[in-house]
């Protein structure tokens, strides 16, 4: 594993989110017409001035040899409803271990089919799952911390059991649940280990074929690569913890000439900033990576690789902001959320984007 978790704390950009400004429903269910790309694009540079946009603006946005990094994580349908000690519970499948072990969070059913945070274990404790499955819950995933447990399961193929009973990951702020299609990006390569993402990389949701297609004719090159998310602190707002992810040589090639040819690389979503600045060394040269990562990306730390960072909007304390001014400085996130705030924006992964860039005259 590489880097460190960091004790670092986000600044706190905006105290609350307003009920209207709470993306409820995907952008192309909102009214006739309408498609992914049919959200608005917020664009902080480093220095100067905020501006708000269409999404389906972006390649004007964008130069001639600049490099959009993807995560081509598949979603998966990681929430289970299951059964603990005759109570009635729902299980998120967050991450695979090497040992056959699965990361998971306890949840307690609550209105309209969304959960609330319950305690997790105890050690031993065995889930009754659907189709005659079980878990044996074991110890939790990190010392002091009681929401992600490692658990064995009674039997080897997970992937299989999500797709016949699962369904994805749902929170309260949304209005109804919605088909696993409606959480897999443009970019989403099913593994064939059946691995992938507890929760959608949803910064590039709103991408269409359409528009890479237009992206492309543009100049811009897309770089893949693999981070498999695990399921997020969503009341509490921990630091990621570790992750499974690969960066191929092809990726790191074109990155690495890109940045040599002068172009930026902008990363699409948190995610492909782990993994990219993963496998960037101290030198700032990417190499082919794999494995975990445990790396936290702060501003003390800094970005090695990226040159900006397109992303959704982070609720008030996220740990994720801290990666925002790594890349472009607290102020130019400040500006940023004042501007979404005072715009209007929609929050959450159905909401609008925010493409942050480095100031140019300080690299």
């Amino acid at each position: 594993m590489s880097g460190a978790r960091g004790s670092e704390k986000p600044s706190v950009y905006i105290r609350d989110i307003p009920p209207e400004l709470v993306a409820r429903v995907p952008a192309e269910q909102r009214g006739p017409g309408l498609g992914r790309d049919s959200v608005r694009l917020l664009v902080s540079p480093g220095a100067g001035a905020v501006s708000l946009h269409a999404f389906r603006e972006l390649p004007g946005l964008l130069r001639a040899g600049d490099v959009l990094v993807v995560n081509t994580s598949a979603t998966l349908p990681a929430a289970l409803d299951s059964r603990l000690g005759g109570e009635d519970v729902v299980v998120h499948f967050s991450t695979r271990g090497e040992d056959r072990r699965w990361a998971v969070e306890l949840r307690d059913r609550a209105v309209r089919g969304t959960t609330r945070p319950r305690a997790g274990g105890p050690a031993g404790a065995v889930v009754e799952l659907p189709g005659g499955r079980a878990l044996v819950l074991e110890e939790p995933l990190a010392a002091g911390a009681d929401r992600l447990w490692w658990a064995r399961p009674s039997w080897d193929d997970v992937p299989a059991l999500l797709r016949a009973y699962g369904r994805p990951i749902r929170y309260a702020y949304t209005e109804r649940d919605q088909p696993l299609s409606a959480y897999q990006t443009v970019f989403a390569v099913p593994a064939a280990d059946g691995a992938g993402s507890a929760e959608m990389p949803s910064a590039g949701r709103p991408f269409t074929a359409e528009l890479v297609a237009a992206l492309v004719s543009r100049g811009v090159q897309f770089a893949p690569l693999t981070l498999h998310t695990g399921v997020a602190s969503q009341e509490a707002h921990e630091p990621p913890y570790p992750e499974r992810y690969a960066v191929p040589g092809t990726t790191a090639w074109l990155v690495n000439a890109a940045r040599a040819a002068g172009g930026r690389v902008i990363a699409v979503g948190t995610t492909a900033v782990r993994a990219l600045e993963s496998a960037t060394g101290p030198d700032g040269v990417v190499r082919a990576a794999g494995g975990w990562t445990d790396l936290v990306v702060t501003p003390g730390r800094g970005v090695r690789a990226v040159d900006g960072l397109l992303t959704g909007l982070h609720e008030p304390g996220a740990s994720h902001l801290m990666m925002l001014e790594a890349v472009a400085g607290a102020e130019a996130v400040r500006r940023g959320y004042a501007a979404a705030r005072a715009g209007l924006c929609l929050w959450h992964e159905f909401g609008d984007v925010h493409l942050l860039l480095k100031d140019e005259k300080r690299y």
